[in-house]
């Protein structure tokens, strides 16, 4: 007789559990280093330019060995001189397990994430929405062309 194997818990796929959030960080962090195939120092900024899109603006703030964090946005500027940051999403890149995790995504039309200042029994919902956000904005980029300079200046199109 066969029996049915079940699936550990930890290991569900779907969206909204642990193992479904492991791997939006692994696809966030291939889309990342398709718009960004080599990181660039601390402290980088660049704008990517792509025909008939929004400038999509990075900034490299911190770059270790393992680790490197960045945000990316789109910057709308008021007549009136202020500027607005939308979305704005600070990210941190783990070199090593190849992964990429929002640690703040600030959003018009969603309230405020930061890592760890959600309650327990939300954090992962919290986790789950800002990094499926991050991934659906970075298929979006990419579709559209954007792409930044590696370290050396040159150019990156895919």
């Amino acid at each position: 007789m066969i029996f049915p194997v079940r699936a550990h818990a930890g290991l569900d796929p779907r969206p909204g559990s642990f193992s479904g959030l492991m791997d939006l960080y692994e696809r966030n962090y291939m889309l990342l280093r398709r718009l960004l195939p080599a990181m660039l120092p601390a402290d980088a900024r660049q704008v990517s330019q792509a025909a008939g899109a929004l400038d999509l603006h990075l900034h490299v703030s911190e770059r270790f060995r393992y680790t490197s964090e960045l945000s990316l946005t789109y910057r709308f500027e008021h007549d009136d001189g202020q500027v607005l940051l939308e979305p704005d999403l600070h990210v941190r890149i783990y070199h090593d397990a190849r992964l990429a995790e929002v640690m703040v995504a600030r959003l018009r039309h969603a309230p405020p994430f930061r890592l760890g200042a959600a309650e327990e029994a939300s954090e992962l919902y919290a986790r789950c929405r800002a990094n499926r956000f991050l991934y659906k904005w970075l298929c979006y980029c990419t579709r559209q062309g954007h792409g930044f300079a590696s370290a050396t200046g040159a150019p990156h199109n895919s």
